[in-house]
């Protein structure tokens, strides 16, 4: 398939503004006011930081105590996750379209004119112009960097010198999301979504390994049939749980690429889980779990109804999601009853919370970056 940037661009812009409506519609009731919550769960403030606006798909990654994350018009920051404290930043004065991909060592972000940028000890160590838009933060692992593009290809970089290693590309539905997208390692495969598919691939050759279905495109048109596998992933020995964007759930056995179960469950935040569930708030904020090996339904809250929430992130203290008012919410493991509620400094997140050494780290649309404890 020849790729039309200008056609896909225009539909990305147009499947942007139906992810924003979905989420945001102006005809979505009221939530109801809550309460003065009981604390059964303390959150406690370890450092904060700042870092600047965020308003792209922006992935934090938590690797080797330190923290990857990036700011919209350039600044690239590598944290200690004990302290909050830069490692290095680095200001590369481009726009950043995704990001940011990191082994602790290594950092990639892609900006906006289609650039892959490589970074190491605050310097740029490598650039490559990449074919097409990347709204997915790059997986920097094994020694290469690897990048999913909009055009539904992957492509393989040595991490080293930058050179072009191989390129996978599949057809699809011509519609994808401005937000992030599957992309991780699992043992010697990389994993990625193709539309509604889990694939793995090789990472030395690209060549793909096995597919499972998660989601398949139904509906009259484009819009309805936009079923892109979402980011944040959830891996936990070889199952991996993936959300299809306002469709379905799942878990694939990653070691032979067979589906484990599906339900339909509609929303556009990814999941998270844990060895007994796996966690996923709907697009009306409802927040369900599901048991990880079966599928079967745990329980459901409707606590946080009609709240626009984002990904949520399961902790052995309880789960944590924030809305787009700026409070951040600790349910229960075991029925999802609410455990504390922490009004944040911003608004809503620009990134799922990530666990990073003992530190659960939080990034605000205003770029407030803060390292939380759950003692």
């Amino acid at each position: 398939m020849k790729f039309n940037a200008a056609l896909v661009m225009s539909r990305l812009a147009y499947a942007a503004v139906c992810l924003a409506l979905a989420a945001c519609s102006s005809s979505r009731p009221k939530p109801a006011d809550i309460p003065v919550v009981s604390v059964l769960q303390d959150v406690r403030t370890s450092w904060s930081t700042a870092l600047g606006e965020v308003n792209f798909p922006l992935v934090v990654t938590a690797r080797e105590g330190r923290v990857a994350l990036a700011n919209s018009e350039g600044v690239v920051a590598m944290l200690d996750a004990a302290t909050g404290k830069d490692v290095w930043r680095l200001n590369l004065k481009q726009p950043i379209a995704a990001g940011v991909g990191s082994d602790g060592q290594q950092a990639a972000i892609i900006t906006r004119d289609n650039q892959l940028v490589v970074m190491r000890d605050g310097q740029v160590q490598w650039r490559q112009t990449l074919p097409a838009q990347s709204f997915t933060a790059p997986l920097v692992a094994g020694a290469r960097v690897f990048v999913l593009t909009a055009d539904r290809s992957v492509l393989a970089f040595d991490g080293s010198s930058g050179a072009k290693l191989w390129t996978q590309q599949r057809t699809g539905e011509p519609l994808v999301l401005k937000q992030a997208g599957v992309l991780m390692a699992f043992k010697d495969t990389l994993i990625t979504g193709f539309a509604g598919r889990l694939v793995g691939l090789n990472p030395n050759t690209g060549v793909i390994r096995w597919e499972s279905a998660i989601a398949s495109p139904r509906g009259t048109n484009d819009v309805e049939r936009l079923v892109d596998l979402l980011s944040p992933t959830d891996r936990l020995g070889d199952s991996v749980c993936v959300r299809a964007f306002q469709s379905q759930i799942g878990c694939v056995n990653a070691q032979s690429g067979q589906g484990v179960w599906t339900r339909a469950a509609a929303g556009a935040r990814g999941v998270s889980g844990n060895e007994n569930v796996l966690i996923a708030g709907l697009a009306n904020g409802v927040v369900q779990a599901w048991n990880r090996n079966n599928g079967e339904r745990v329980w459901e809250t409707e606590r946080l109804k009609y709240r626009v929430l984002s990904a949520p992130l399961v902790t052995p203290r309880g789960v944590l999601a924030a809305d787009d008012g700026g409070w951040l919410y600790v349910l229960s493991l075991a029925d999802g009853a609410l455990l504390n509620r922490v009004k944040l400094e911003g608004s809503e997140l620009a990134a799922a919370p990530v666990l990073a050494g003992e530190r659960y780290v939080l990034v605000t649309r205003e770029g407030r970056v803060t390292g939380l404890q759950l003692p």
